[in-house]
């Protein structure tokens, strides 16, 4: 079965940086794309970031030049680094497998001073 352990959010203040990682783990994590998603209490969940199996990414326009993500195939791990960050990046961040449909289960990510 597919697993999705996230870790690295917390409290930080804007401007300030946090690195979230993603331990995968049921699967070939190599073969997969793998995304970042976030939700914001009273809103939808929207896709943050995705890298193909291949290293290429994407990112929402609210978070490109900001935000990084980046796998580390030899430990089965997906990172995502966020910069610069804002009030407006306060939500949980999920680790998902678009190909299994399999989300991990969630980190809170504060940006408050």
């Amino acid at each position: 079965q597919v697993q999705l352990v996230e870790s690295g959010g917390g409290l930080v203040q804007p401007g300030g940086s946090l690195r979230l990682s993603c331990a995968a783990s049921g699967f070939t994590f190599s073969t997969y794309a793998m995304s970042w998603y976030r939700q914001a209490p009273g809103k939808e969940r929207e896709l943050v970031a995705t890298i193909s199996s291949g290293g290429y990414t994407h990112y929402a326009n609210s978070v490109k030049g900001r935000f990084t993500i980046s796998r580390d195939n030899a430990k089965n791990t997906l990172y995502l680094q966020m910069n610069v960050l804002k009030p407006e990046d306060t939500a949980v961040y999920y680790c998902y497998v678009p190909d299994f449909r399999s989300w991990g289960q969630g980190t809170q990510v504060t940006v408050s001073s």
